[in-house]
């Protein structure tokens, strides 16, 4: 009991671990993880907003407005209009601000960013990784606790938007790198030693889990209630992972710095822990399906009616091909004989493929599970007993077919 209590615990910091493994230690999986960003509007707004202020910051209102009067003067306009035109410096600027904002919009939403985000990231992973894990070397750390973006190839771009637009001033603009926060948090340098404790673990982690809840299982007394027992306590730890993903989630929304975009904050947020949640809808579902094959196959009356009901729809649809001339010759007697084996080397074939699948989703469990009762229902098919060629009647009995009348 104390073992399945330990490993239903520790199922909880598996998924932790290969998640922290995933994120910090495998680029492409987090390039992969973070590249649908750039187009979810969320982003493209916060993006959008931030690079047009930046832009404005650079663009001298006032000294425009001067320029524009001075070059009415020149033209001879009469001074009452070259005055009027200094009036104008509010309406100026904001059309001046809407054209800055179209265009960065345009960029933003645009392939161009889309490259930008995927490179930006695929640059920034290096750093979260050494400044994360400490390995690669070098003074590399986490300003300000952030995990920030440079917009930098961004405010370039819209530059020469602006300058193709006509507006001359956007060509004084010049190189300005600004950041866009993917996470920050204040505990950043407080994790540190976890994150690297967790990566380690990625691996072996999830083979100690499995090998305690095994050797749990093993020194049960009733070892299918033990296995029955084992399933349901990793299920409700994956149920309680995901609560706390929740829960958290609000708590991070709730302790963002002032003026943080929290609607943007939230769509990275779901985004970074993606794939945790799909790893915990998997071994959940895994955890589901073991405790009901565990209960089907016991003694209790509902396993024996499912068995035996499955049974005779199985050797129903038997008799109805052998009457029609069907014959399975040494194959039924054959799998009758060594039925445990093949049953134990179905599941076999089920662990490996589930164990060696990168990245497995709930579905990819639902469908391996598809298949394992599908490899089940062709071995009850073909058992058709000791001797050979022997149709079976309805509820498993060897023997020859029912008369028909």
């Amino acid at each position: 009991m104390a073992l399945i209590v330990i490993a239903s615990l520790l199922s909880l910091m598996s998924v932790l671990a290969v998640w922290t493994s995933s994120f910090v230690g495998d680029t492409d999986r987090y390039v992969q993880t973070v590249a649908p960003l750039a187009t979810e509007p969320d982003i493209q707004e916060a993006v959008t907003n931030r690079v047009t202020q930046v832009v404005l910051e650079q663009i001298d209102v006032d000294a425009l407005v001067k320029q524009l009067s001075d070059a009415a003067a020149q033209q001879g306009v009469p001074q009452n209009a070259a005055n009027l035109i200094d009036n104008l410096s509010g309406p100026i600027k904001s059309g001046l601000t809407q054209l800055v904002s179209s265009t960065v919009n345009k960029v933003v939403t645009s392939s161009t960013f889309e490259t930008v985000w995927v490179d930006a990231n695929r640059a920034v992973h290096s750093a979260l990784d050494k400044a994360l894990t400490g390995q690669g070397g070098g003074a590399v750390k986490l300003e300000n606790n952030q995990v920030a973006i440079d917009l930098g190839p961004v405010i370039a771009k819209v530059k020469d938007q602006l300058v193709a637009a006509g507006l001359g001033p956007a060509a004084k603009i010049p190189d300005v790198h600004t950041d866009f926060v993917v996470f920050q948090s204040k505990d950043v340098g407080k994790v540190k030693t976890y994150f690297r404790l967790l990566e380690i673990m990625g691996v072996w982690l999830p083979i100690v889990t499995v090998l305690i809840a095994a050797g749990g299982v093993f020194l049960a007394v009733n070892r299918r209630r033990a296995l029955v027992g084992a399933a349901i306590g990793v299920a409700l730890a994956m149920l309680l992972l995901g609560i706390i993903l929740t829960v958290f989630r609000d708590f991070y929304l709730d302790h963002l710095p002032p003026g943080a975009n929290q609607a943007a904050a939230g769509t990275i947020y779901d985004t970074l822990i993606r794939f945790m949640r799909a790893t915990i809808r998997a071994v959940g579902a895994v955890a589901v399906v073991t405790a009901v094959g565990a209960f089907l196959i016991g003694p209790s009356r509902p396993a024996v009616a499912v068995r035996t009901a499955c049974r005779r729809i199985i050797a129903s649809v038997r008799g109805a091909l052998y009457s029609l001339g069907m014959k399975l010759g040494p194959v039924g007697p054959f799998v009758h004989r060594f039925k445990r084996w093949i049953g134990a080397l179905i599941l076999l074939i089920a662990a490996v493929v589930l164990a060696t699948w990168s990245y497995p989703t709930w579905g990819v469990v639902l469908w391996i599970t598809f298949f394992v009762a599908l490899g089940f229902a062709i071995r009850e098919f073909l058992d058709t007993g000791p001797e050979s060629d022997r149709p079976t009647r309805p509820g498993g009995v060897s023997g020859p077919p029912p008369a028909t009348t």
